[in-house]
């Protein structure tokens, strides 16, 4: 039987970046009004009031990896602190780097058509944004379409696992298809500062680093490609 490392099991297995800016003020007042539980060292909350219902979809999601992919369950639980269901503006769900939370919008949770595996595949996506942020690759605009195609990876890899998982993976092909093909006729203008208005299904709010992303994404790339 495969045994699931904690976040605090995997804590010295590499030296995790924290952001260094500050989570902003609206974040801190909403996390402060927020309810919440520790689950295997992550902190899943909600700033629904009861029965939060929310916060139970999310628990169920993450139960649904751990019980399908121990290893995607141990990234998600050693690359995140938080696991937070609130209203977005921006997204169905978002990373955010100081909080080093998945952002999952409660409309998104709570929509009908949405999915147990739909909510876990997109917390297994969110996770590996946290998991690039830790090895010091920033959310430049010049390198969020790569980004972002590394963390679609990891989630159809994750999607792989389910059972009848056509219809989801080809959600995910169709959406990412489309955005694939705005990006070759206008080169990151999918990923820019000036479309961050639009409401895409995933977002990210990294630390801004200086230093070599290329050669982190290189890495990355073939750290990959040996371990699907």
């Amino acid at each position: 039987m495969t045994k699931v490392e904690t976040r605090r099991d995997l804590r010295g297995a590499a030296a995790a970046r924290k952001p260094s800016r500050k989570p902003h003020i609206a974040d801190r007042i909403d996390l402060w009004l927020s309810t919440g539980r520790e689950i295997d060292g992550l902190w899943v909350g909600t700033i629904e009031g009861k029965p939060q219902p929310g916060l139970r979809r999310v628990e169920d999601a993450l139960q649904l990896i751990k019980h399908l992919s121990p290893l995607h369950y141990s990234r998600v639980i050693h690359n995140l602190e938080r696991v937070w269901v609130r209203l977005l503006t921006i997204a169905d769900a978002c990373y955010n780097g100081p909080l080093s939370a998945c952002m999952l919008d409660k409309r998104f949770v709570l929509q009908e058509t949405t999915t147990l595996e739909e909510i876990a595949s997109t917390i297994v996506h969110e996770a590996t944004h946290a998991r690039l942020e830790r090895w010091g690759i920033s959310y430049d605009e010049k390198a969020r379409a790569r980004i972002e195609a590394i963390c679609l990876r990891r989630e159809l890899n994750f999607i792989a696992n389910l059972p009848n998982s056509e219809p989801l993976r080809e959600q995910r092909h169709a959406h990412w298809s489309g955005v694939s093909a705005i990006t070759t006729i206008s080169p990151m203008r999918t990923f820019s500062n000036a479309t961050s208005k639009d409401r895409p299904k995933h977002c990210a709010i990294w630390e801004h680093r200086s230093g070599s992303s290329d050669l982190f994404l290189g890495r990355y790339r073939s750290f990959s490609r040996c371990t699907d």
